[in-house]
């Protein structure tokens, strides 16, 4: 059974960070899982994201930047609610239909794309995701594993024509 949290409250500390309260934390670092699936709460609102929880000066930190905090609707001085569960995605974040037929379609790019590192892949993966037209989704995606198979490496030539 996957693992997950209770909702608890929370704010944003600094700039963009939520401070993750160590008991909640620790039950995903202490089973190896430094990512994880996150839905956040306030008012009527309701939003999911994944995220790395990481150590900072003693604190277990998720990243929650302003475009998620328009999303949910909060501001810094706002109190909202956290629940964690276990990330079980192969690459740390929800993978775009159109990003997986390519994959499907396309083999030998998306062996190309298998051999990047997890950080570059869910960098990629996020880069298409912001796209809300699933042709664009497509053709960024053709697009990426065309320049992966003339060996481009370069993460900002990618995402560009040759």
């Amino acid at each position: 059974m996957p693992l997950k949290t209770q909702k608890f409250p929370v704010h944003i500390t600094g700039t963009h960070g939520v401070i993750i309260p160590e008991e909640h934390a620790t039950l995903f670092v202490d089973a190896g899982h430094k990512r994880i699936h996150i839905k956040a709460f306030f008012e009527k609102n309701k939003m999911e994201f994944h995220g790395a929880l990481r150590l900072y000066k003693g604190d277990y930190i998720v990243s929650f930047g302003k475009r998620y905090q328009k999303e949910l609707g909060v501001f810094p001085t706002d109190f909202f609610e956290f629940q964690l569960f276990e990330n079980t995605t192969t690459y740390g974040v929800e993978i775009p239909e159109a990003f997986q037929a390519v994959m499907e379609s396309d083999l030998e790019g998306a062996s190309y794309f298998e051999k990047l590192t997890d950080g570059r892949k869910r960098g990629l993966i996020y880069y298409v995701k912001r796209f809300k037209n699933k042709q664009i989704q497509v053709d960024k995606t053709l697009l990426i594993f065309e320049n992966l198979k003339q060996g481009v490496t370069d993460p900002r030539e990618l995402i560009k024509r040759l």
